[in-house]
């Protein structure tokens, strides 16, 4: 007979319900890492990791550099190929805002021209500073000279306090101080989601594009386009660090006719 003071624990067995539940949440939150995560990026994981994808048709390589590179080796720069097509053109920054120098921008535009490349410069657009003070700043400290690619306006952010047309004024405000400087048509900068949603007016429609839109086999951007960005990840002898890589939708004969003082006939 039991002793009435001692109690008895029995046993259960742990429900399964548990164990299904368990499964299957690891089961969603591994197909949420790679729809969300991995998926979208998989071009890049691939250019990280030693095995990058350059897009098909394209012979006129370039990239986009700033101090983010460091200290360039352009002896070992200028003998470098993309799928064995030498590298055409050399983007540097220049300037930021209404006060900010990249460190590395005079020496960069210097070697650039001196190694025989075609060379252009980019300004990062402030959404705290004017158009004019932008303007303003990017003439005084950069000098381009004939032959040189036309100025580019890099702009990848909207202020949260301005409509889309104030916006847009200020933009076509910077934008016109430099064709009125340098009688070219200066380069916009941005990635194809932006330009659809703040820059499909037909007042952009005749300034050439430099898209950015990374790890895609072609451009999904339907519009005309001169200059694709398709990786951050890219890897050059003379660049110790990753390097944007870009190609030019066009011959280099049509690249060349784009600079500033070049009067080259039709093709």
């Amino acid at each position: 007979m039991l002793n009435p003071h001692i109690q008895q624990h029995t046993r259960h067995p742990k429900s399964p319900f548990k164990w299904i539940f368990a499964i299957v949440v690891v089961v969603l939150y591994v197909w949420a890492f790679y729809t969300y995560f991995v998926g979208p990026t998989a071009f890049r994981w691939r250019a990280l990791y030693g095995d990058p994808s350059y897009p098909e048709g394209y012979e006129i390589h370039g990239i986009d550099i700033s101090h983010y590179q460091g200290t360039i080796d352009w002896d070992r720069l200028r003998l470098a190929m993309i799928q064995r097509c030498p590298v055409r053109f050399v983007f540097i920054k220049s300037t930021e805002g209404k006060g900010h120098l990249d460190e590395n921008f005079k020496e960069n535009f210097r070697l650039a021209k001196e190694n025989g490349f075609l060379r252009g410069a980019y300004h990062f657009w402030s959404n705290k500073s004017s158009a004019k003070s932008q303007a303003d700043y990017f003439i005084k400290n950069v000098h381009l000279e004939e032959g040189d690619l036309p100025p580019v306006l890099d702009v990848e952010s909207f202020p949260q306090d301005a409509s889309v047309e104030e916006f847009q004024e200020e933009i076509l405000l910077w934008l016109q101080t430099m064709e009125k400087r340098y009688h070219v048509k200066p380069i916009i900068y941005t990635y194809y989601k932006f330009k659809e949603r703040y820059l499909s007016d037909s007042r952009f429609n005749d300034y050439p594009y430099w898209i950015a839109h990374y790890y895609v086999d072609k451009m999904e951007y339907s519009g005309d386009w001169k200059f694709w960005q398709h990786t951050d990840a890219g890897r050059l002898p003379g660049i110790d660090a990753y390097v944007d890589l870009d190609v030019y939708n066009g011959s280099y004969y049509d690249l060349r006719r784009l600079t500033i003082g070049t009067n080259l006939p039709n093709d």
